[in-house]
């Protein structure tokens, strides 16, 4: 009878697993129709069959196919890959470590920090000091005001030592600060300068490019495989810090190290693609529908979730005006709130 249970045993455990991986496997699958799509939507008229042959045999398609697809298309479609992915599993951490469903890059103050960063140096004129750097020193500007923003919520914290509230009431301090210091910047602000800067908090993929794709996708993937190796840990605190500990958990540490990684991958996603809500918050909530709180399939679900939905944003971004850059933030946001309030509604308990 020993023998038969653990037998039992065994295939409910691995029917529970098999059944987590084909979730993931079918998120992805999603993940790659929607990424396709974004690639060979646009206004130059280009086939599906043209799209895929200028991808898979580029010697043999017209130079300008190769151009629009290689130059313009890719590099977009995968910064929507790799930025809505960071921000779908920055998201998942940071609900996790916080205990907190609405935790988010966006509602703890890191993208209102690196928004502010991006404005000061648009208004200052350091975006435009040096036109060949313009975007480069608007980008560094945003990237280290959101670590401004994770210093300041680090330091309050560490008063505290490190516990969930405190981190959230300091995110949310943070909020208000970069968006009053955001405001006072837009009040001075040109025209000229007013009018980058709200183009900039909008949320654009318009300005990607390979380099821009491959240091966010270094970030991603160096930061999934140090949070990946906490998964464990990670479970462990959705049950409480108390019992955590029992178990032999360092929790303020691991919550500290968590988040200054999250931190560092958030900051680099907003910070060249600008504002964009909602992902980190939506993202994490459909990937615990579908496989729960198990971190070994909740942080890998998270940021396919979160790909999913930027890469489909992208290609409905393109689809409501046909030539023209339609902001994908507006569109994340707009299409966020009613999914978020559907589970909110969906919730029990």
């Amino acid at each position: 009878m020993k023998g038969q249970v653990k037998e039992t045993d065994g295939f409910q455990y691995s029917a529970y697993t098999a059944r987590k991986l084909l979730l993931i496997a079918a998120g992805a699958a999603l993940f790659l129709l929607s990424f396709l799509l974004d690639i060979t939507t646009g206004s130059s008229g280009l086939t599906l069959a043209e799209v895929i042959e200028t991808i898979f045999a580029p010697g043999r398609a017209e130079q300008l196919s190769r151009l629009i697809v290689w130059e313009l298309r890719l590099p977009g479609a995968c910064m929507g890959l790799f930025v809505g992915a960071s921000l779908g599993l920055a998201g998942a951490v940071m609900q996790t470590i916080l205990n907190n469903p609405l935790a988010s890059p966006y509602t703890l103050g890191l993208s209102a920090g690196a928004g502010f960063g991006a404005s000061l140096a648009i208004v200052t004129g350091l975006g435009g000091a040096i036109a060949a750097f313009s975007d480069v020193l608007i980008t560094g500007s945003a990237f280290v005001f959101a670590l401004l923003a994770c210093f300041g919520i680090y330091a309050i914290s560490r008063l505290k030592r490190f516990t969930s509230d405190i981190m959230v009431l300091a995110g949310i301090g943070m909020v208000f600060f970069f968006q009053a210091g955001q405001s006072f910047l837009q009040y001075i602000a040109s025209d000229e300068a007013l009018a980058g800067i709200v183009f900039w908090t909008f949320g654009s993929l318009s300005k990607a490019n390979w380099t821009k794709a491959g240091i966010v996708a270094a970030v991603f993937f160096t930061a999934f495989l140090l949070i990946y190796r906490n998964s464990w840990k990670l479970t462990a605190m959705k049950m409480g810090d108390e019992r955590a500990k029992g178990l032999g958990i360092q929790v303020e540490g691991l919550r500290r190290m968590m988040f200054i990684t999250i931190s560092c991958l958030t900051a680099t996603a907003v910070a060249f693609v600008g504002s964009i809500g909602f992902v980190g918050v939506v993202g994490p909530h459909v990937a615990r529908i579908l496989v729960g709180e198990d971190q070994r399939y909740y942080l890998p679900m998270s940021a396919v979730c979160g790909a999913v939905i930027l890469s489909a944003a992208s290609f409905a971004s393109k689809m409501i005006l046909p030539g023209a850059v339609f902001p994908i933030g507006i569109l994340t946001s707009l299409v966020g709130v009613p999914v978020f309030f559907a589970l909110i509604i969906r919730k029990r308990g």
